[in-house]
């Protein structure tokens, strides 16, 4: 158990990473606790920089991760949680909702991980942003399809990086896919498909300000490559004296 001023972090993975971070935050005075996927029990974790370990069959699972969490918690004051990967940033939003823990909440959380929200937010703040549409209305498909011309791409608004974006070119199309989703369909965005380099942006953000940003260009459009089963192969970009 922990003393009164060491804090206790909750660090929750469904992969096998952030062994520095949590060496950090031991080095730090923490006491760290680990919820990891039942299928990495056996793992290359930093075990002496872990003061507990416990394992769950599927951390998506948010209704389930929130009552064996909420159990943990009858014996144990957790001060702080962090998502060590980006699948689980939507579970650690959901456990400090609930368990009232300082951090990220559900509305934030959103701007990282819901593709639509990022672009609501993007517009609002004057940032150039394809468009784009919720498919949720079939009005506003059929005016917004009869405005931009295709293609389109249909993104799942929560999945991660390109995985399950499809290139619609047709109306018929599309009303043939959103009869496949049935009511998962308003969990996608249709957006225009603007072909060019593709960059991402990795960034530190501390304190609302930009303290760390690195851009890198993919070498093919990543969509194409995941479509393909293959893994996007991004290239350093080199940072301008403005952002080094």
């Amino acid at each position: 158990m922990t003393n009164q001023s060491q804090k206790t972090i909750l660090c929750i993975t469904s992969y096998e990473k952030g062994q520095e971070f949590m060496r950090e935050c031991k080095r730090r005075g923490s006491y760290v606790i680990l919820l990891t996927v039942t299928t990495l029990e056996d793992a290359n974790w930093p075990r002496e920089s872990i003061d507990e370990l416990f394992y769950m069959p599927d951390l998506s699972k948010v209704d389930e991760v929130i009552r064996g969490v909420s159990f943990l918690a009858r014996s144990r004051i957790i001060d702080r949680i962090v998502a060590l990967d980006d699948y689980d940033v939507l579970t650690g939003a959901a456990l400090r909702e609930h368990l009232r823990i300082p951090g990220m909440g559900d509305t934030t959380m959103r701007y990282f991980r819901d593709k639509l929200a990022m672009r609501v937010k993007a517009q609002e703040h004057g940032f150039p942003v394809p468009e784009f549409v919720h498919v949720l209305n079939y009005g506003r498909l059929h005016e917004y399809m009869a405005r931009v011309p295709p293609p389109w791409m249909l993104k799942p608004r929560l999945e991660a990086s390109t995985i399950g974006i499809a290139k619609i070119n047709t109306p018929e199309e599309l009303w043939s896919r959103l009869d496949v989703l049935g009511d998962q369909q308003s969990f996608y965005l249709l957006e225009r498909y603007i072909s060019g380099d593709v960059y991402h942006v990795d960034s530190l953000v501390f304190d609302r300000q930009v303290v760390f940003a690195e851009a890198h260009r993919y070498g093919r459009p990543p969509w194409r490559c995941f479509t393909k089963a293959a893994y996007p192969l991004p290239a350093r970009f080199p940072v301008g004296p403005k952002t080094s």
